[in-house]
């Protein structure tokens, strides 16, 4: 197939917002034929659907528009997931099981349909060749870097993905170049952190209305467990009040609580099982060491003892560790300096230098 495929032509993820259509821009200049592939994952978005055409036109794109409905893979996929994981008192990371599933594998098949060799998003990070393969590495922005949410893809992807905003400084360069092309994108504002949840909704209304359209009595029950009041403990397992239902609360979480104790209580974990809610001190959120399950590794796999950097959530910075723990499907990393409220469904992404190695979803934390 790859022999076939033409090395001046891109097929670029287009939604319509100034980051992935000034990408678009970028690429026509270099001298490829940009093609867009819109995800729908509502299946009847067509504002958004046209505004992402006209994105594309906008940025003189040469080559085709291609429309996907993935409403119904990423209903199955993407959100059945998140709203099981944050009725089991976890915290998941939506893209990063979207992008390999959905995003990025319909990229790969509709650019071997259309004969394009490369594909392309507007994300901020950078592939690099190694002599072990393809990797990502940050982007020049530290602020905007996504390489952490990027970290699942297989090298098949690695080895024909482009990502034009790789050298970019930050989100106005962005603009600038977008205002100069006279893009319609260009003061358009960023896109919400869950693209399928409102703000104005939020996730916990979202995740109960789910489970009332789902058809999945298992998912719905599962819910309604996590709506039900319970208690909450402390540490020792001694009941300080009632709290509303796991689902309304994050690891970390200060505010909103519903509960007076005299100082400052925190959400240190959740008890899916057990229906409870663990306060403690701000200290108790504190951890050395972090294990995940679920891991991915893009290349070469962390060896014991090896001293490498990680983070534990996208906002967090690299911190230095130690692997003491590695195999198919596990992995233990021991933090130098104690990392605060490792949240449980989120990635814990694993960086040698700025080379993204790959990682997993955190399982616990321990001090």
């Amino acid at each position: 197939m790859e022999a076939a495929l033409d090395k001046k032509k891109v097929l670029i993820g287009i939604s319509g917002g100034v980051d992935s259509t000034t990408a678009s821009l970028l690429l026509e200049k270099k001298g490829f034929e940009v093609s867009g592939l819109y995800f729908d994952i509502t299946g009847c978005n067509i504002k958004g659907k046209e505004e992402a055409r006209k994105a594309l036109e906008a940025a003189g794109a040469r080559g085709q528009f291609i429309y996907v409905d993935a409403a119904d893979e990423f209903r199955d996929i993407v959100i059945h997931n998140f709203v099981s994981e944050y009725a089991s008192g976890r915290t998941p990371n939506p893209c990063t099981l979207c992008n390999p599933t959905i995003k990025f594998r319909y990229l790969i098949e509709k650019a071997d349909e259309i004969g394009a060799y490369y594909i392309a998003t507007g994300h901020y990070a950078k592939v690099i060749q190694s002599k072990d393969g393809y990797y990502y590495i940050k982007a020049v922005s530290s602020r905007k870097d996504q390489s952490y949410m990027l970290y699942r893809l297989p090298q098949n992807i690695l080895s024909r993905l482009i990502l034009p905003l790789s050298e970019i400084e930050d989100k106005e360069e962005v603009r600038a170049i977008a205002r100069d092309a006279q893009l319609p994108s260009a003061d358009i504002k960023d896109s919400q952190e869950i693209c399928f949840v409102e703000d104005s909704i939020g996730y916990v209304r979202y995740c109960q209305e789910f489970g009332n359209i789902c058809g999945d009595n298992e998912l719905a029950e599962k819910i309604r467990r996590a709506l039900k009041s319970g208690a909450f403990v402390d540490k020792s397992g001694k009941i300080l009040g009632k709290h509303q239902g796991i689902l309304n609360y994050t690891i970390g979480q200060r505010k909103g609580l519903g509960i007076a104790l005299g100082k400052p209580a925190f959400v240190t974990k959740l008890d899916g099982e057990k229906n409870q809610v663990i306060l403690g001190e701000n200290q108790e959120l504190f951890s050395h060491t972090v294990s995940a399950d679920g891991c991915f590794f893009t290349g070469r796999v962390p060896k014991p003892e090896e001293r490498l950097e990680a983070k534990i959530r996208y906002a967090a910075g690299r911190a230095a560790c130690t692997v003491t723990e590695i195999g198919e499907e596990n992995l233990v990393l021991h933090f130098d300096e104690a990392q605060r409220a490792a949240t449980a469904g989120q990635s814990l992404v694993i960086y040698d230098g700025d080379l993204v190695l790959g990682g997993g979803y955190i399982k616990n934390s321990t001090n």
